[in-house]
């Protein structure tokens, strides 16, 4: 079995079941198309950039794991990231009682949803900065 090279530190992410009311979560939308990805990228570009900013799995919030659920309402502020007009991640927590802080759709924000895994960085960093200006406050 090949060896994985690591070029730099593994950076560890702030443990989000202890430090929620400190952190931005964000829950984004991880489809199989072309602005789920999106949304998932955008999410980790946050993660990366702001360290405030968390993403956390929506997938576990909606099959009511208890620490997840419990991070989604303890967050200092709750980031939704849906990919398209369907609004999965949104439903989730409204289906779950959980108010968020902001929300946006990808597929709203000029990204046309097709069926593939691929998407352009230049979409994914104009998205991040938009969420970053108007949800972080930076």
């Amino acid at each position: 079995m090949a060896e994985a090279k690591q070029e730099a530190p593994i950076r560890l992410l702030p443990v989000c079941t202890k430090e929620a009311e400190n952190l931005d979560i964000i829950l984004a939308c991880d489809g199989a198309a072309s602005v789920g990805q999106v949304g998932h990228q955008v999410a980790v570009e946050l993660t990366n950039s702001k360290e405030a900013a968390r993403m956390c799995c929506i997938t576990a919030v909606a099959a009511e794991s208890k620490p997840h659920v419990d991070i989604a309402q303890r967050a200092r502020k709750l980031i939704v990231i849906n990919g398209c007009t369907n609004r999965c991640a949104s439903k989730v927590l409204e289906r779950l009682d959980i108010p968020y802080d902001y929300e946006t759709v990808i597929a709203k924000e000029g990204v046309e949803k097709v069926p593939t895994l691929d998407f352009d960085m230049a979409d994914v960093k104009r998205i991040a900065e938009k969420i970053a200006r108007e949800a972080l406050g930076s």
